[in-house]
C-alpha cells in the first residue's frame, strides 16, 4: 500500500465533476488500499478519489460514530443518494482545506445510497449521523463540490486553533 499526496483547494480537479467507473480491475482494489493508507496517514475519516487525482467516482471512509456505538467502513463506487430524510446541522472538515473548518454546516440526518463495490457488485447503504454526514460530503468531492460551498455566510468558514481541536473537528476528505 501506498500513502498518496492528497491535493489542496485551489487545484481544478477539486472543482469537476468524477466519472462513472466502469471497469472493475484489480487495479481499482490497489487503489483503494491505497486510499484507506492515505486516510489513516491524514487521520481523516473520508478520501474521495478526485483528493488523490483520480477523477473518478469512487470513495472510501472508516470512522466510529459514537452516538450509535458503531464501527463503519466502506469503499464504494458510483455512488448515488437515493433518499434523505430529516436535517442536522454541524462542523465540517476537509484534508484538501487543512487548518479550517465550517459551522452551521446543513446535510440529511439519515441518507439511502446505492452504488457498487470495489469489484463491481451491487451494494446499498443505510446512514445516519456521523456516517450520514461523512456519505454525504465524499459524494459532494465527486460532484466537484466542497463543504465551503455550503456555508451560509463567510463568518462560517474559521481557521483551527488549538482550542478547538478535539471530538468536533474530526477531519472528512
Amino acid at each position: 500500500m501506498t500513502v498518496r499526496e492528497i491535493i489542496m483547494i485551489g487545484d481544478p480537479i477539486l472543482r469537476q465533476k468524477a466519472k462513472k467507473i466502469h471497469r472493475f480491475e484489480p487495479s481499482l482494489v490497489k487503489l483503494v488500499n491505497d486510499m484507506f493508507e492515505t486516510l489513516h496517514d491524514a487521520e481523516g475519516i473520508g478520501l474521495a478519489a478526485p483528493q488523490i487525482a483520480q477523477l473518478i467516482r469512487l470513495f472510501v471512509i472508516e470512522c466510529d460514530d459514537r452516538k450509535t456505538g458503531k464501527h463503519h467502513k466502506v469503499a464504494m463506487a458510483n455512488p448515488e443518494i437515493v433518499k434523505m430524510e430529516g436535517e442536522q446541522i454541524g462542523v465540517d472538515g476537509c484534508l484538501s482545506i487543512p487548518g479550517y473548518y465550517g459551522v452551521n454546516v446543513r446535510r440529511a440526518n439519515r441518507v439511502v445510497v446505492k452504488g457498487q463495490d470495489v469489484r463491481g457488485k451491487p451494494m446499498k447503504i443505510e446512514a445516519e449521523g456521523l456516517f450520514a454526514w461523512a456519505l454525504q460530503h465524499e459524494i459532494d468531492h465527486l460532484d466537484g463540490i466542497l463543504y465551503i460551498d455550503r456555508l451560509d455566510s463567510p463568518e462560517d468558514f474559521r481557521k483551527v486553533r488549538p482550542e478547538d481541536v478535539g471530538e468536533e473537528l474530526g477531519a472528512l476528505g
